[in-house]
């Protein structure tokens, strides 16, 4: 390495070597009169060995100079300068060196495991339209579809043509862009346990690769019987040789904390846990990704986020359907592990967390596994659980669980459950934390209610009558659907009486911000693109996660416990609100609200 200084003084030269590694380092310095100044951004190197550069200047912008000859005492100063201000683009120069102009750039292949899957054709291939659109992605990228199906590129295109959209407020040159993102798309036939096939699946990447810095990510859509085999031959059969690889997992990871660990155990004999990105499509939605702005960077908000002003702490996930084709896969896992291990679970971390030391993906995940592996065990008495059975309305039957043709007619597999937790730390000892989850209900949502404690003494309960809960505030997260933020607050009714109602102080989404909320999967995505870990689950919290609910899972299906069936449609179980009442609380979605 050679460095130039311009100094008023007579020339003098120096000229060592070093070495690092076992590599020979050349430096060189050089000071010259005031008649021989040398750009500051001009930086020279040297040809040592193992350097196929020559000698040369290169430059801030990435030219490069022409050769330039040691220096000794009677080296021609004005020669020196000519020589250094005679540039040649850093193209040209490695062209002339027989540099691969390509070694110096970069390409993400992404690999979707599964292409013909509804999850790839509803989520994962719109969601890297819509990075593609927005300009997310690399300049250089491919995406390959991956499944056992036979299918021409071309088949490929056309069935992620007819699932892809363009945003509301994206509509400019939208046909253009599909067809360029459509170009990028192609597909290899194989199986998931195939060697062979992953590696000719290679050979397809290396070409589209073209020699530049190849960085490749896999998507495993698949059953996770299949994850490892297809784990496996990725790993060994199609792994970059250059750049990074990195793995995406969907859930479950597991039925259990035994079953969890010897998934984790083998994806670690071909990944490292840098590559393994287990993905929670929950983690990825705006509201739960702004949770932690909501609370951290609002003065009013964190010092009340704790047990002296806050009485109880609300997770609800409901949905107005049924499994609908999906009740061979849902029977054998139920909601427990379907909603309440991953997705709630995840969302009470974030919320219940110390301050982390910084946004860093492992500070975050620290504080995240510190909650986790505070909480209590979960107990039988404080879990309920239901399945809906038949019902009809407005002259339409609505089936049971059971009458799904892929679901045993004996089976006992919750599609509702309510539990209560605890977290025994400093911060929220003595706080129901309580989950509430459940299939074919009465609307679809998924929300946070925080209700803090009654105002001490207050002066106007008389007005609201002996109900306190009616003077309760409550602040609300609306995950989905229509995104908002509200926080119920007593008022006074305009007028000359006396009369208070409760109203909100609301940030809709849908009114405040014209650009549309970019999927879950959009983000996560790009997030493992860019190596970003921080909304992906690590294995330690994973093993946290299922040491709470193993237990109580084993002791269900050991007991065979029969659950509480409710109609196609209702609110639930009646149970779940025994359950509740039992902490003193009310489950805060089951009021009539104001539109907000």
């Amino acid at each position: 390495m050679a460095a130039f200084s311009s100094m008023h003084c007579s020339p003098s030269y120096s000229f060592s070597y070093s070495s690092i590694n076992g590599c020979k380092k050349q430096s060189f310095i050089l000071s010259a009169s005031p008649r021989f100044s040398v750009p500051d951004k001009a930086k020279v190197f040297f040809q040592s060995p193992g350097n196929s550069h020559q000698n040369g200047v290169l430059m801030q912008d990435g030219a490069v100079t022409t050769k330039v000859s040691p220096v000794g005492k009677e080296a021609n100063i004005e020669k020196l300068e000519r020589d250094l201000m005679s540039v040649t683009s850093s193209k040209e120069w490695d062209e002339k060196a027989g540099f691969d102009i390509n070694e110096n750039e970069s390409t993400v292949s992404i690999t979707v495991v599964g292409a013909s899957g509804d999850l790839a054709k509803k989520k994962i291939f719109p969601a890297l339209f819509a990075l593609y659109y927005e300009g997310c992605l690399p300049k250089h990228f491919t995406i390959y579809g991956y499944a056992r199906s036979k299918m021409t590129d071309a088949e490929l295109r056309n069935m992620v043509s007819k699932t892809l959209t363009c945003r509301i407020d994206k509509r400019e040159n939208c046909g253009e862009k599909m067809d360029e993102f459509l170009k990028r798309c192609f597909y290899h036939s194989g199986q998931y346990d195939s060697e062979e096939n992953f590696a000719q699946l290679n050979k397809k990447l290396k070409e589209h690769e073209g020699g530049r810095l190849s960085n490749r990510l896999f998507y495993l859509s698949i059953p996770p019987n299949i994850f490892i085999n297809a784990v496996k031959c990725a790993s060994t059969s199609a792994s970059s040789g250059n750049g990074w690889t990195r793995v995406i997992v969907e859930k479950p990871f597991g039925r259990d904390s035994e079953s969890s660990a010897a998934l984790t155990k083998a994806l670690k004999q071909y990944l490292s846990e840098d590559q393994i990105f287990r993905i929670d499509h929950y983690l990825g939605k705006e509201l739960v990704e702004n949770l932690s702005v909501l609370r951290f960077s609002n003065l009013i908000f964190e010092p009340l986020w704790s047990r002296q002003y806050i009485r109880n702490v609300q997770l609800i996930f409901s949905e107005d359907f049924g499994t609908e084709g999906r009740g061979g896969y849902f029977d054998h896992y139920g909601i427990i592990r379907d909603i309440m291990q991953n997705h709630l679970l995840q969302i009470l971390a974030l919320f219940a967390m110390e301050t982390p030391v910084s946004l860093d993906a492992e500070d975050i995940r620290n504080e995240k596994v510190k909650v986790l592996r505070s909480m209590r065990p979960l107990r039988l008495e404080d879990v309920v659980i239901g399945q809906y059975k038949s019902h009809s309305k407005g002259g339409v039957t609505y089936p049971a669980y059971t009458d799904d043709n892929t679901v045993p007619k004996d089976s006992l597999t919750p599609t509702f459950a309510a539990a209560a937790l605890f977290i025994d730390n400093a911060r929220w000892d003595g706080v129901p934390f309580l989950m509430k989850a459940g299939k074919a209900l009465h609307n679809k949502r998924a929300e946070i209610r925080v209700q803090f404690r009654h105002v001490p003494g207050n002066l106007y309960n008389r007005k609201f009558g002996t109900d306190l809960d009616q003077t309760t505030n409550e602040l609300v997260i609306r995950v989905q659907p229509d995104e908002a933020i509200y926080l119920k607050i007593n008022n006074k009714v305009p007028g000359l009486g006396m009369r208070l109602d409760r109203s909100n102080l609301n940030l809709h989404y849908a009114a405040r911000y014209s650009k549309e909320i970019p999927d879950a999967y959009e983000r996560l995505l790009l997030d493992a693109i860019e190596g970003e870990r921080r909304l992906f689950i690590r294995s330690d919290e994973l093993d946290a996660a299922w040491s709470l609910f193993t237990p109580v899972l084993a002791e269900l299906e050991e007991k065979k416990i029969i659950p509480e069936y409710y109609p196609y449609g209702s609110r639930g179980p009646v149970g779940a609100h025994y359950l509740a009442a039992r902490y003193n609380v009310r489950w805060g979605d089951l009021g009539v609200e104001q539109s907000v």
